[in-house]
């Protein structure tokens, strides 16, 4: 008899609206579609309409995580997930690269060559640059004036080159939805449309570095590589580099350090010569796709700009440091991204 009272007491808070854990969005708001729940918890629920009842309550509202402060902790979890989410990486097979000589950071300076080979050994160019995301960085990589002091002036086809990249790399592949579900649910931003205008224009909108000319951008700087003040500034991507090191426009010199990856995505500090001009330490994540370089430096810029961001990537640990642009804004008092990049911890 007490078996039966129980369970009839069960289905009367059942009915009153109680749920068990398969149909409630605590502790899963954020979530990919995890197709062995009942319903979902993160912004594409919405869309497709099998959002768990209590999804408005515990996701976005102020009581459930919608606008809480966002800790480390969470920010080392998302980037655990980005991690290995990210499926368009370089395999072992697709690219090899040769390090050579490792010198102390004393030495970084010393502008020698110590580096009787390219960095880039091989890449699998036909399996990685034919996939979305490669090819959108690829159509705007060669949009740019290196040289601060020159303004930039886009086409119209540049510019939906633009909204291309920012499309393919966070509204197509399932990383860009993750890093926008995570924001989302913390109330940074209320729609996928918000989300991109506002990477469009903290990424892609121009300011002046130099004789107050419209000569920058947060993608120029970090993506493409500037020069400025006789050396190269930004400069942190790995697909840049290997274009200029094919094209025998970049002669790689030496690392400061190496990450303790295994395997690829790897982080390495690079000094180099771009065509007479020298970079100290350009340091970038080898190998990773344009999705993953571009989700963690947006995660870092709009979670910690301006300060250092601590990420986790399988279980090892990487600082990327960001700066805000201070002296020209957009929006309601927005500040362009000045700079990110990966730091030793």
């Amino acid at each position: 008899m007490k078996a039966i009272a129980v369970f009839a007491l069960w289905v009367t808070l059942f009915h009153q609206g109680y749920s068990n854990t398969l149909d409630s969005c605590q502790g899963r708001c954020g979530y990919g579609t995890d197709n062995s729940f009942s319903c979902q918890c993160n912004p594409s629920c919405e869309r497709y309409r099998d959002c768990c009842s209590d999804y408005t309550e515990i996701c976005k509202g102020d009581g459930g995580g919608g606008g809480s402060v966002i800790t480390d902790a969470e920010i080392k979890a998302l980037s655990e997930t980005l991690y290995a989410l990210d499926s368009n990486k370089a395999s072992d097979s697709e690219l090899v690269i040769d390090p050579q000589a490792l010198v102390p950071d004393s030495q970084t300076s010393s502008k020698d060559d110590l580096a009787s080979a390219p960095l880039f050994q091989y890449l699998n160019e036909e399996a990685l640059f034919s996939r979305p995301t490669y090819a959108a960085l690829l159509a705007l990589l060669d949009n740019y004036d290196r040289m601060t002091g020159q303004t930039e002036d886009f086409s119209p086809e540049q510019l939906a080159e633009q909204d291309v990249f920012l499309k393919e790399t966070m509204s197509n592949t399932e990383l860009g939805r993750e890093l926008f579900a995570f924001l989302y649910t913390k109330g940074i931003y209320a729609s996928e449309e918000e989300f991109i205008q506002d990477l469009k224009m903290m990424w892609f909108g121009l300011y002046s570095r130099n004789k107050n000319k419209m000569d920058s951008s947060g993608f120029e700087h970090i993506f493409a590589g500037e020069i400025k003040g006789g050396k190269v500034s930004g400069f942190h991507n790995w697909i840049r580099f290997y274009l200029l090191e094919k094209k025998g426009q970049l002669n790689y010199y030496s690392h400061s350090f190496n990450g303790p990856w295994a395997t690829y995505p790897d982080v390495m500090g690079m000094q180099f010569m771009w065509e007479g001009y020298y970079k100290q330490v350009g340091s970038s994540v080898i190998g990773c796709s344009p999705e993953f370089d571009f989700a963690l430096y947006s995660l870092c810029y709009i979670t910690r700009p301006g300060k250092q961001c601590r990420l986790s990537l399988g279980g090892k640990a990487l600082i990327i440091q960001t700066y805000t642009w201070d002296n020209s804004f957009y929006g309601d008092g927005k500040k362009y991204i000045g700079s990110a990049f990966p730091a030793t911890p």
